[in-house]
């Protein structure tokens, strides 16, 4: 029985799935880390990672959580910097700050940014891997996240499905490198100008016999003619 317990099991015991899902976060986040040309692990496509569908949904959880929390170490680490000192460690300057109640202060405002990068490094893992993940995270990724709320990564399903059992695979990636970009609608504009098709058809009609003109005849010519014609008979 699951008793409340969220997420997929992907057919692998707890502890097989916990190192699983750590491994393919860490994979996600070195994607962006600096590599040096011609350097066999360096990926095709940074920041992005090709899985199945069910996984990708999970490894989506710990990222944005690990995103989440380092967005917030960065903002409680700015504001700690109000009680450090520009000195250089060991000096007359940097002893008395540190003997003071300036290292005092300092201490107490970084100690939650101390904590939560701590959770981090539990939650992907104590090996070298996973340290320089949290490094990468840290330095790179979270900077870039500062001013957004959430949605730090996406899902787009591939088409083509995985060789040998059809699974169903899906792209990780972070956002804001890729996004897709809203196009300008532009409204079409109506000419009011007249059809060169109307203006000759305009001028190739007559135009009709004007009141009173000499071309329209009148009722008194129309009389006079049939008098004429009575005379003559």
């Amino acid at each position: 029985m699951r008793h409340r317990r969220r997420g997929r099991k992907l057919g692998r015991s707890p502890k097989h799935l916990r190192a699983m899902l750590r491994n393919m976060a860490c994979s996600l986040i070195l994607t962006e880390d600096d590599y040096e040309e011609g350097d066999p692990l360096k990926p095709k496509v940074p920041g992005r990672i090709v899985t199945t569908l069910p996984k990708a949904k999970e490894v989506r959880r710990l990222v944005e959580r690990c995103v989440r929390m380092a967005c917030r170490a960065l903002e409680i680490e700015e504001q700690a910097q109000a009680h450090a000192t520009q000195a250089q460690r060991g000096t007359e300057a940097w002893q008395s700050w540190r003997q003071g109640d300036g290292w005092q202060k300092w201490n107490q405002a970084i100690a939650p940014a101390v904590a939560l990068r701590r959770r981090i490094v539990a939650l992907l893992g104590s090996n070298h891997q996973a340290k320089r993940a949290v490094q990468v995270l840290m330095e790179e990724i979270a900077p870039r996240f500062l001013d957004r709320p959430g949605g730090y990564t996406r899902i787009v399903r591939l088409a083509r499905p995985r060789l040998g059992d059809a699974g169903t695979r899906a792209i990780l990636e972070f956002v804001g490198t890729r996004d897709r970009q809203a196009r300008e609608v532009v409204a079409p504009a109506f000419d009011t100008e007249p059809e060169p098709a109307d203006t000759e058809r305009q001028e190739t009609e007559p135009e009709p016999a004007q009141v009173g003109s000499a071309s329209a005849p009148t009722q008194e010519t129309e009389q006079a003619s049939e008098e004429e014609k009575t005379s003559q008979e």
